[in-house]
Parts: structure tokens; C-alpha cells; sequence
């Protein structure tokens, strides 16, 4: 019963009709074309009709799909009707954000934006979750989740709050004992610390001035399964790495830290609010975003 009431489900549809095709509504709702046609699709499996009729030329809706339709917007009219005036009533955050983002990241700027936020809405609690692995937000325990690098994922609402660098360090010791280190070829003869959260942790693209590009494979010495524990290697000599600029400024400028074959640039990744599909956002959601996408603009005003 609980995948018949399945709102989101209505949302898809509903979208589709209005909008006149799965590429519009795709847009409209910030997810893939696959995401809006399979869960059309799965909608028309559990009601046992068909909803749509799909040719090459146009897509319109059956005489089941046009009554369901009527009925589907009265439903969701009423939902965001009722949810309007829940929200003239809290227009402020109120009772628990809970969010989930990587350990790094979060512990380099979430943490921060947290205590700004707490200190801004001092009733609110906050439920941090920091860790590496990509949580599901489908079962919606989840109010927001921060993603830092590139979204395999896009079955969920994204925005884009800032992007990263990523900066191949190492310990100024370590550094000058290849002084021969000019080129990104030559990293790979340097022992490497091997971050396996990474999807592909011993390959990398190197690219200089945006026209010239080297892919290099790298042999790790040390293997670790988590980035605050490969960052640690690192600062202790044990080898190179890569990381992302939020981890390493500081260690960069105080000296820890030093950047090898600088004129050499890696991809830039991007950090991303991912949120579960809704047509609305609580305050509590808003304001920390608010927030965290501010402090995304101060720490890239710093960088350049």
C-alpha cells in the first residue's frame, strides 16, 4: 500500500502531462529523462493501466491517464496548499536538520557553516552525519546531503554551491628529495598514498594552459580507505597524494605542506546541495544552504 500512496510518483506524472513530454518534465524537476520515465512507467505497473500513449512523433495521455490526471492535481494541489500554510506558520527553521556529507569536506567547512547556522537559529538541532560513502536520501531520513567531486546520481533534486581544486602535495622534505619532479610522468615515480574512496584513486589528468593533457597511472606504496587517514600519510612522509584545496590551504601556506608540478592543473570538481524531489524546501533546508553556498563564495574569493 505505502508504494501506492508514493506522492512522488504523481509528481512525474503530472509533470509529464503538463509539460508534454519526459525530456520537459526531466528539466523541470532537475533529474534524468530515465528517472521521470521509469517511475511513470512503475506508476502504470502498480495502477494496472496504461496511462500514456508514447510515439515517435507525440506523447498524450489515455482516457484513464486524463481522469487520473484530474484527480493527481487535486491531490497535489491540496499537498502544496496545506504545505503553504504550514509554512506561513514557520517561516523560521525549526525542530532537527539532518545532513550527511563527506568527512573532509565536512570537517573543513561544514562544521563552521553548522556553528554559524546554530549560533543564527539557536533552537534548531543539528544530526551530522560525515562519511565517505554516498547515502541513500530516498528513505527520507535525510533533510539534505552535501556531495563534494562529480554526481553519478541524479535521481534526486541537485544545486550547485561552489567548486573545489585539487592539489597534488607533499611534504617539503619528501618534495626535495625528487627534485627531478617536473612533470606530471615523473610523479609516478614517487611513492603514493592510494585513497580508495576515490573511483579511480591511481589515475590522474594533468592539464597546463587548457590546451596540453597527460594521463598518469600511479603505483601506491600505502593503500588507506579513507581521505582524513590518506591526508595523514601524507603530512607524516609517506608519500604523495592528491586533495581537494579546502583540505590543504592552510597546511600550503604554513609550509606543512607544497604543492608539486604547480604549473600542472587537475580537474576541478564541483560541491553540490543534493536534496531529496519536493516542490517545496522548509526553512531550515533554505537557510542552511543559504549559508553553506556563502561560505562557498568567500572560501573562492579567497583562492584567487
Amino acid at each position: 500500500m505505502s508504494d501506492l500512496l508514493n506522492l512522488n510518483r504523481l509528481i512525474f506524472f503530472t509533470s509529464v502531462i503538463e509539460t508534454g513530454s519526459f525530456t520537459a518534465a526531466a528539466e523541470r524537476l532537475g533529474v534524468a529523462k530515465a528517472v521521470v520515465s521509469h517511475q511513470v512507467a512503475r506508476l502504470e505497473e502498480e495502477l494496472g493501466v496504461s496511462l500514456l500513449i508514447r510515439t515517435t512523433r507525440r506523447l498524450h495521455a489515455t482516457e484513464e491517464g486524463r481522469v487520473f490526471y484530474d484527480r493527481c492535481a487535486i491531490i497535489l494541489r491540496e499537498a502544496e496548499a496545506a504545505y503553504g500554510e504550514m509554512a506561513l506558520h514557520s517561516s523560521e527553521p525549526n525542530g532537527t536538520l539532518t545532513l550527511t556529507a563527506p568527512l573532509d569536506y565536512g570537517t573543513a567547512v561544514v562544521v563552521a557553516v553548522v556553528a554559524a547556522y546554530r549560533e543564527r537559529y539557536p533552537q534548531m538541532l543539528v544530526d551530522l552525519i560525515f562519511d565517505d560513502s554516498v547515502i541513500d536520501l530516498a528513505n527520507g531520513q535525510l533533510d539534505l546531503a552535501i556531495r563534494a567531486g562529480w554526481l553519478a546520481d541524479m535521481s534526486n533534486k541537485a544545486r550547485r554551491l561552489g567548486t573545489f581544486q585539487q592539489y597534488l602535495v607533499a611534504t617539503p622534505k619528501l618534495a626535495a628529495s625528487f627534485p627531478e619532479a617536473v612533470a606530471p610522468s615523473d610523479v609516478s615515480k614517487l611513492p603514493w598514498i592510494e585513497n580508495a574512496v576515490l573511483r579511480q584513486p591511481l589515475r590522474w589528468m594533468f592539464s597546463r594552459e587548457g590546451h596540453q593533457s597527460e594521463i598518469v597511472e600511479m603505483h601506491s606504496t600505502v593503500r588507506t580507505d579513507k581521505t582524513p587517514s590518506a591526508y595523514a600519510c601524507v603530512k607524516a612522509g609517506m608519500g604523495v597524494s592528491v586533495f581537494p584545496d579546502y583540505m590543504v590551504v592552510d597546511d600550503i601556506a604554513a609550509g606543512r605542506l607544497q604543492r608539486l608540478v604547480p604549473e600542472w592543473t587537475l580537474p576541478v570538481g564541483g560541491i553540490h546541495a543534493v536534496l531529496p524531489i519536493a516542490r517545496f524546501r522548509p526553512a531550515k533546508v533554505k537557510r542552511f544552504i543559504e549559508m553553506l553556498q556563502a561560505a562557498e563564495r568567500r572560501r573562492g574569493a579567497a583562492a584567487k
